[in-house]
């Protein structure tokens, strides 16, 4: 699990320094409206204008770059475009002939405009970068990374037969080999979603707009009380060989969602070999779909600080011989009785490769109380992990789904859950026993523990198909009676479990690489 810097002492008054940021002021500034909720002012979508290019003789790099961009040279009989190290405005990256699109550092879209969407930070400014289908855009190393600061969007949205890609240089050049990894830094995007983290008084308990907190491998901030604030729409996006230690315990993912609200849209979205994880979540309300996560060094989907979305329909596909955890999921921060990590799952693959024996295919610990439906957890390739671990005796005792502050049923939902681990189904930690793991999980319904059949390495096979589906509480796609709830209509209802029901389902098929069936990255 990583780490962020708490607190956010004095972003009013200083500069950052360097890629870490450093600065200096009084410790006691606050924030614009705290304690105020904020509602979130309705996103307005860009119109792109992409510009008239001279086309260059197919193979041959393009002659110039579009207006806003700087001309950087050529790599593999493309023209290198790069991107402002800060976008404000509107800027399009267009898909052109003999045309890439490189970052170098930190860019960034906007500046960060603070927690309170009414009253922006003095200075700041909002940016809004769309990224055509098609486009590729690359870094050179570890420090070349892309934040989307508070109060600006991003929109890439490719096609499944034309995604956008985010990518290194040695992937372009050809050199990016099946184990590389943390090649260049990574996307990340920070809202004004409620977070635990960065409260830094007794008084003030989250949901509040009071509570900020540092982005971990940037200088920027996160955090706010804008549920449903909308950083913009991502959709069939190839993010691959990414992640970065900056310091120890201070790493860039594939994908940083820091209090990302549900405004946003995050759908069909690959993340391949991040040195670290391979999506982690802080905080916020976003709603996710579509993902494949493939061979991430350490967790395939990492979560903590008070996240309160959902994510359906998702493939974690372990490297062999590396990764941790096919989910990590906490609640970090400020871990109040009645607010902490709170989001729903369904129609999860995890596929546990990894020879290492310390992680688990599934771990919730520190008050995380995840609701789990339709869902298939295995190890294969000669993996001898463990399929679910519960940590620590909160992890039982926080409600998990109710009216707010409902104390019952307490602790982590599983519905319509099939494991298979050669390790075993159920290990208890931090105070925990296996045979209480075993109870809390066996409490739902439709729980199977057997032998995996899957085919193509995550398509249901006869074992996966045989058990049946669980509806979802009506709450859950209304959000009456859930606090914190921003799910409404978002789930799909589904007559199976697993990601992929069978071979006729090809959702996954067409945009993403290095995964089975599919092309090399």
């Amino acid at each position: 699990m990583l780490k962020l810097k708490p607190f956010r002492s004095a972003l009013l008054g200083c500069a950052a320094v360097g890629i870490l940021g450093a600065c200096s002021g009084s410790s006691d500034v606050a924030s614009p409206g705290v304690g105020a909720f904020v509602p979130a002012p309705t996103p307005t979508t860009p119109t792109p204008t992409t510009p008239t290019p001279t086309t260059p003789t197919p193979g041959t790099p393009a002659a110039d770059c579009p207006a806003g961009f700087s001309n950087v040279g050529t790599v593999s009989n493309k023209r290198i475009c790069q991107l402002p190290s800060t976008i404000t405005g509107n800027l399009v990256v267009p898909a052109r002939a003999g045309t890439i699109y490189s970052i170098s550092g930190r860019t960034q879209v906007g500046t960060d405009q603070g927690p309170n969407p009414l009253s922006p930070l003095t200075g700041s400014a909002a940016g809004i970068l769309t990224v055509e289908a098609g486009v590729t855009i690359f870094g050179n190393s570890g420090l070349d990374y892309l934040l989307v600061n508070r109060g600006s969007q991003i929109f890439a949205e490719g096609t499944q037969t034309n995604p956008v890609i985010m990518t290194s240089r040695q992937n372009v050049e050809g050199t990016a080999t099946d184990t590389s990894i943390g090649q260049w830094g990574g996307l990340v995007i920070a809202g004004r979603g409620p977070t635990t983290d960065g409260c830094t008084t007794a008084s003030v308990t989250p949901p509040n707009i009071a509570c900020e907190a540092q982005v971990e491998g940037t200088n920027g901030f996160y955090g706010g009380n804008s549920t449903a604030d909308n950083s913009g729409r991502i959709r069939y996006l190839r993010l691959s060989f990414s992640g970065f230690e900056l310091a120890p315990g201070n790493e860039l993912n594939g994908i940083t969602l820091a209090g990302v609200g549900s405004g946003t849209t995050i759908d069909h979205v690959q993340l391949h070999n991040s040195s670290d994880d391979g999506i982690e979540i802080f905080g916020g309300n976003v709603n996710l779909k579509h993902l494949v996560i493939s061979g991430a060094d350490d967790d395939g989907f990492d979560l903590d600080s008070g996240w309160r979305g959902a994510a359906q329909f998702g493939i974690i596909y372990q490297r062999t011989g590396g990764g941790d955890r096919g989910f990590e999921a906490s609640s970090r921060g400020t871990n109040t009785t009645d607010f902490f990590s709170r989001p729903t799952y369904s129609n999860w693959t995890i596929v546990a490769r990894s020879s290492a024996t310390t992680g688990r295919a599934l771990t919730f610990n520190s008050g995380h109380t995840g609701r789990v439906y339709n869902s298939v957890i295995t190890a294969a390739d000669g993996s001898t992990k463990q399929c679910i671990n519960l940590d620590g005796a909160v992890t039982l005792t926080n409600a998990s789904y109710g009216a707010a502050g409902s104390t019952t049923p307490t602790g982590p939902i599983f519905n319509s859950v099939f494991l298979s681990c050669a390790g075993g189904s159920y290990h208890g930690s931090g105070t925990l026993t296996d045979a209480q793991v075993q109870a809390q999980v066996e409490a739902g319904t439709n729980i199977v523990v057997g032998t995996s059949t899957l085919t193509g390495g995550f398509i249901n096979g006869a074992n996966e198909t045989a058990v049946p589906a669980s509806t979802f509480p009506t709450f859950l796609n209304t959000g009456v009676g859930l606090s914190g709830s921003t799910t409404t209509n978002f789930l799909t209802p589904v007559t199976y479990i697993g990601a992929v029901q069978n071979a006729s389902d090809t959702w996954y098929a067409g945009w993403t690489c290095g995964i089975p069936g599919q092309p090399a990255c």
